[in-house]
């Protein structure tokens, strides 16, 4: 099976007939498909699937599902209803549990945790301490770490990096730039405001530079259907907004 090792060394599972290497073990109850070897441990109705490899001290039990292309190795955990897919990794002491899904070309590792109904995809990396949970969303090459948390239904999207003690909750949306500190976010009368990037303001789903919003506020939410009142709260908000942000780029300079 590996240069390292003899094919006596090595016995198909029962149940899928993937290769279970000596050292490792997997319960019979388990479904393998693909690969279990080093000192991992497949158990209860966990399943790997496809050409997912499951190695080192890793564990998968529960109804946690490794399929496709997918690695779970080092001292990583993955159980509950958890799922790992694509060409996904998790690795270190990381945590997928609950509801989870990590897919595509995601990471997850160090001693990160993923669980509830959080998704970490694309090419995203979660790593440190971090946390995501909740319904949270972390894609594209975003990137979590240090002890930062991403929670409730917040999206932590395209190149942005959350890091430190950071938090992002709520219905935030991130997209870009460096965050080492919490982006500001304020739940509006109406829709949700999220400073998404130095240059960019979330409001509801609409993102917009920031220059935008200040020439155009009042007819957008005129168009949106916001009373006068709220369009002069959303005012006010863009023009803190934009000072954050002026404050926030002085800082990573």
């Amino acid at each position: 099976m590996f240069p390292s090792t003899r094919p006596e060394q090595w016995k198909q599972h029962e149940n899928g007939k993937g290769w279970v290497f000596e050292k490792a073990y997997a319960d019979i109850t388990a479904f393998v498909e693909g690969v279990v070897y080093g000192n991992a441990r497949v158990s209860g109705n966990a399943q790997v699937y496809g050409n997912a490899r499951v190695s080192g001290g890793a564990r998968v039990s529960g109804g946690a599902r490794v399929s496709g292309g997918a690695r779970v190795y080092g001292n990583a955990q993955v159980y509950g209803n958890a799922r790992v897919y694509g060409n996904a990794q998790v690795s270190g002491g990381a945590l997928v549990y609950g509801d989870a899904r990590v897919s595509g070309g995601a990471r997850v590792h160090g001693n990160a945790q993923v669980y509830g109904n959080a998704r970490v995809y694309g090419n995203a990396q979660v790593s440190g301490g971090a946390r995501v949970y909740g319904n949270a969303q972390v894609s594209g090459d975003a990137w979590v770490y240090g002890n930062a948390q991403v929670s409730g239904d917040a999206q932590v999207s395209g190149d942005a990096w959350v890091s430190g003690g950071a938090r992002v909750s709520g219905d935030a949306r991130v997209s870009g730039d460096a965050w080492a500190s919490s982006p500001l976010y304020i739940q509006g009368t109406q829709h949700s405001m999220t400073l998404c990037s130095f240059t960019e303001i979330a409001i509801g789903c609409q993102v917009r530079p920031i220059v935008v919003w200040k020439k155009k506020y009042k007819t957008i939410g005129a168009n949106a259907g916001y009373t006068e009142a709220e369009i002069k709260e959303y005012g006010e908000y863009i023009t803190l907004f934009a000072k954050a942000a002026r404050r926030f780029q002085k800082t990573v300079k």
